[in-house]
């Protein structure tokens, strides 16, 4: 979670380390932002008392969302969240949602709900916020495919598992690198606007997850199976030894993410993002 005073700049750069704070749970990533000569507060989502401290003064309210897949939990930690910015006075809350959907709030997919939720919750108190749909990361695209090196054969639900709702053969991800998310977020943040509303970030394409599997075996010279299951065989087959000790309760879930890969829940793309890192600064 990071904080900003409105500061006008073309470049984030020249921004006075006064003029922002870093927060997280853990009291002790405090001397990671000190030796940068950024101030930390501690802001435990569990702990009220500590947001309390944390949003002090503050006017724009970066809300990462927590990193649970427990949404019962996660609910209680965004409602936390949401009161106390409101009890500060925190001019601007922006919000780290997911983009599952797009612009639309009919996803079924189960990560989404939490997002959907807190979107409610933002919209009910009164505050000023944006929500800010991000792009599934680059990054962890093996977690989608439950791929490691030494995989031979790959497990997907397939559509027909859904009852027609899509699954592992169908739909693009819109795939974005985190560093394009970090610099495109933070020059929205100084930039403002977009109040009480949705914006989506993304990058320009999509991709689909057979795709993916034929760059691997393109670049790595590997021969990796792909194979769509029932969804029961999917959590099965992936859940018995899994390399990453996931749980079958995980694949559960995903199973849910990939009927929404299936309709093209990840698949629609926005400029926005690509107008915020084209160079052209923070605006007037």
């Amino acid at each position: 979670m990071y904080f900003w005073k409105p500061e006008h700049c073309r470049h984030i750069a020249i921004l006075p380390s006064s003029s922002y704070a870093a927060a997280s749970p853990p009291a002790s990533n405090s001397p990671l932002f000190a030796a940068r000569g950024i101030t930390f507060r501690h802001a435990n989502f569990d702990d009220p008392a500590t947001l309390d401290h944390a949003f002090a003064d503050v006017e724009n309210l970066f809300f990462v969302s927590t990193n649970t897949f427990d949404n019962a939990r996660r609910r209680i930690q965004h409602q936390n969240v949401v009161d106390a910015a409101k009890k500060a006075g925190v001019a601007h809350v922006w919000y780290t949602s997911l983009a599952f959907g797009g612009f639309g709030s009919e996803s079924r997919a189960a990560v989404q709900q939490a997002h959907y939720m807190t979107e409610g919750m933002l919209k009910e108190s009164g505050v000023t916020y944006t929500s800010i749909r991000e792009g599934l990361y680059t990054e962890p695209f093996p977690l989608f495919l439950n791929w490691f090196p030494d995989s031979a054969t790959l497990y997907l639900p397939s559509s027909s598992s859904s009852g027609g709702g899509g699954g592992g053969e169908d739909g693009g991800i819109a795939f974005t690198l985190r560093s394009e998310l970090g610099e495109a977020n933070a020059k929205l943040l100084l930039k403002g606007g977009h109040e009480n509303e949705i914006v989506l970030f993304t990058a320009r394409e999509s991709i689909t997850l057979p795709q993916i599997v034929a760059i691997i075996h393109e670049t790595t010279g590997r021969d990796v199976a792909l194979e769509f299951v029932g969804s029961e065989a999917y959590v099965e087959k992936n859940a018995a030894g899994d390399v990453g000790n996931k749980s079958a309760a995980f694949f559960e879930m995903m199973v849910s993410w990939y009927e929404g890969i299936g309709r093209g829940e990840l698949s629609v793309t926005d400029g926005l993002m690509a107008e915020g890192t084209d160079g052209a600064g923070c605006g007037d």
